[in-house]
């Protein structure tokens, strides 16, 4: 005789003189998941055992009552198993509360379909996505997932997560094959003979020109100040060191180097780029740990010594498409322009011409501008070393500089900035300031993009200016030593804002555009959402929030951008930020639309020369010779980087890195993503 199995629900229905008859679509409490999972553990095997250990009375009045609980209905059970625990004692309730406890338990991703595991995951964060990984290997396997990865990697990366608080570097090194662009993306002068090159892109010098010398210095000058003015005016003979010979503009100097690295090689010679992906949970991790550093303050530190006298400007690029290792460009007071491999800290060409101390600097894939106090601005073919131009036009040495693809500007110690039309050549000056220009940086107020300086949305000039070359939108600001910062419109050559606050002189600015967080949609409104995201920029009649400097006709609005998105996605407006650093030891962070303060960060207990800024932190270098990295929303101070043995006058930030310049000489490198990690104390 058959003993009817403990899974009643999931034994088999007996025919009548033949095998067991499975129906074709069994009951849906044939298919219990319990009882499977019973079938898979073996649990009527050890019943049966049981079971066969009894008498035989026994088993046949055991099997009975199984025999009919199987065959019962559903409330039938429940009014069967409602008498039977009336009849239990407490021993046999707390029998079955212990196993009720194990039978109870069902894992879901052993019963849902692999994409409603995923989906269920999809709600958890990276904590606990990493304590699921360790439940099992079949947890492991979902929680491991790419899918998964690659949401949070979207919603961490770049930005600040709105859930966590957190935000992860971006990584842009990772080598992106694409070709390396045959010109440049603003194209640099051809080399022509010094007296006929650049004579249209000067201006005559207005003979009214009036302001202070570029000698005279304040009465409430600081003492980083006055040390600045007396150096810059010792230059020629500062050291004794007699000044490098001048190289002309169309020949190259003997290269000390057998081979040069920086040359595009031709299609023939590239060696083929194989391709690798890497999981998103590596990616996600590896991320992780470089923000852990940068808000913990560990990092490893590299010196690059080359320069013979300070270190004022410089700038790094780890994405161009060729050389393979990232560019690093530095100038310095020796009146040479250095290029190092940053990789692995050799430097690779030095680039002589200037006569005076070079304090500018800017380069992009194609060519390299630098200012000195020369007078002048060069540009450079830095992969070879030759000097391609000479600009000319200031009276007083050039202090900084800035240029994207249509147009350059330079500040100088004659208190103007030059603005230079790449697309006509034309030079045109803007007047305002009364001391020296220490920083300009260029805006356009109408790109779609989220980066400074993007393409310009094409407008049609209708008001008849006099600069049809400069498209509308198309800003500058300038900071001086007169402690204003100002916003100058170019196509109409005027200034529309001052920004005062400092009580000190300005020395770095710093553009950044971030997400509007107050204007945030969660795209429940999708029509909406896509109506705003794709709107043409709002012209001043159209807008209540127009600043009230910008007339109609002039220039679109300084208004929250937003980028495009597609419909029913969240649309991130895009405001711009201004940052600012200044002698009087503060840095401040001002709202361009409103003209004002947003915050000002204290904690240098000397000027401050140069700032830097991504969407996620703030850095500064000051002259009490430290380097500060604050947390770019809160404000707070998150790690203080000691080293250098002077000022430190110039910095770059990457996305795992500090690049800083001092006036002692030495180029150092803060890597914050290194394994074995130094760490700096916070103040």
């Amino acid at each position: 005789m058959s003993q009817p199995s403990a899974a009643g629900p999931s034994t088999a229905v007996q025919s009548p003189g033949g095998p067991a008859a499975f129906p074709s679509q069994p009951p849906a409490r044939k298919l219990c998941v319990r009882h499977q999972r019973m079938a898979d553990e073996g649990t009527n095997l050890k019943l049966q055992q049981a079971l066969d250990a009894l008498p035989v009375a026994e088993r046949e009045a055991v099997s009975a009552i199984w025999s009919s609980f199987s065959s019962s209905t559903h409330p039938r059970r429940a009014l069967i198993l409602q008498g039977l625990l009336t009849m239990c004692c407490f021993s046999q309730l707390s029998l079955l509360t212990e196993q009720l406890a194990q039978l109870i338990r069902i894992d879901p991703f052993a019963i849902f379909p692999r994409e409603v595991s995923l989906k269920i995951l999809g709600y958890l964060d990276a904590t606990s996505l990493c304590r699921a990984a360790q439940v099992s290997r079949q947890w492991k396997g979902l929680a491991d997932d790419d899918i998964l990865w690659r949401g949070i990697c979207e919603q961490h990366i770049g930005q600040k997560c709105l859930k966590c608080g957190w935000g992860l570097p971006i990584l842009e090194k990772k080598r992106r094959t694409v070709p390396l662009p045959t010109t440049s993306p603003s194209p640099a002068p051809t080399p022509s003979s010094s007296a006929q090159g650049h004579s249209h892109l000067k201006r005559p010098r207005d003979v009214a020109e009036g302001g202070p010398s570029a000698g005279a210095s304040p009465s409430s000058a600081s003492a980083a100040h006055s040390a600045k003015r007396l150096r810059l005016e010792t230059d020629d003979d500062h050291s004794g060191a007699a000044s490098p010979p001048s190289t002309p503009a169309n020949t190259v100097p003997p290269s000390p180097y057998p081979s040069n690295p920086l040359i595009v090689p031709s299609a023939a010679e590239r060696l083929p780029t194989n391709l690798k992906t890497r999981p998103w949970k590596d990616v996600y991790c590896e991320r992780l740990t470089i923000e852990r550093n940068w808000r913990r303050g560990r990092c490893t530190v590299r010196t690059l010594k080359g320069h013979t006298d300070g270190v004022m400007c410089l700038q790094f690029s780890e994405t161009l498409a060729h050389p393979s290792f990232p560019v690093l460009i530095t100038g310095s007071y020796d009146r040479t322009a250095r290029v190092w491999n940053l990789e692995t800290g050799a430097e690779v060409h030095t680039l002589v011409g200037h006569t005076r101390a070079i304090r500018a600097l800017q380069f992009d894939a194609a060519k390299l501008i630098t200012g000195s106090m020369d007078h002048t601005m060069r540009v450079w073919n830095w992969r070879t070393g030759q000097c391609l131009k000479t600009l000319e036009g200031h009276t007083e040495g050039v202090v900084c500089l800035n240029f994207d693809s249509n147009v350059l500007a330079s500040g100088s110690v004659d208190t103007t900035v030059k603005v230079w039309n790449f697309r006509t050549g034309e030079c045109f000056t803007l007047r305002g300031h009364c001391d020296w220009v220490n920083a300009v940086q260029l805006w356009d107020s109408t790109a779609t993009t989220s980066g400074c300086g993007g393409a310009a949305t094409p407008t049609s000039i209708e008001h008849g200016s006099s600069a049809p070359h400069i498209d509308p939108g198309k800003m500058l600001f300038s900071a001086s030593d007169d402690g204003t910062i100002r916003l100058w419109d170019l196509s109409l050559r005027t200034c529309v804002r001052q920004f005062r606050g400092h009580v000190g002189q300005v020395q770095s600015l710093k553009l950044l555009l971030v997400d509007d967080e107050d204007h945030r949609d969660d795209g429940s409104d999708g029509a909406r959402s896509h109506r705003e995201s794709s709107a043409e920029p709002t012209l001043p009649s159209r807008s209540p929030r127009s600043p009230p400097y910008l007339h109609p006709g002039a220039s679109p609005t300084l208004s929250r951008r937003s980028t495009a998105t597609a419909p029913g996605s969240p649309v991130k407006r895009q405001k711009p930020v201004l940052i600012s650093g200044s002698l009087d030891n503060t840095i401040k962070v001002w709202d361009i639309e409103e003209g004002k303060v947003q915050r000002t960060l204290f904690g240098h207990i000397e000027g401050v020369w140069a700032v830097a800024s991504d969407k996620l932190r703030l850095v500064s270098g000051s002259h009490d010779r430290t380097i500060k990295v604050w947390s770019r929303e809160e404000g707070n101070c998150t790690a203080t980087l000691v080293g250098h043995r002077g000022a430190v006058t110039c910095l770059a930030l990457g996305e795992d890195k500090i690049v800083s310049g001092s006036d002692d000489g030495d180029v150092r490198v803060w890597s914050f993503s290194e394994e074995q990690q130094h760490h700096h104390h916070e103040s």
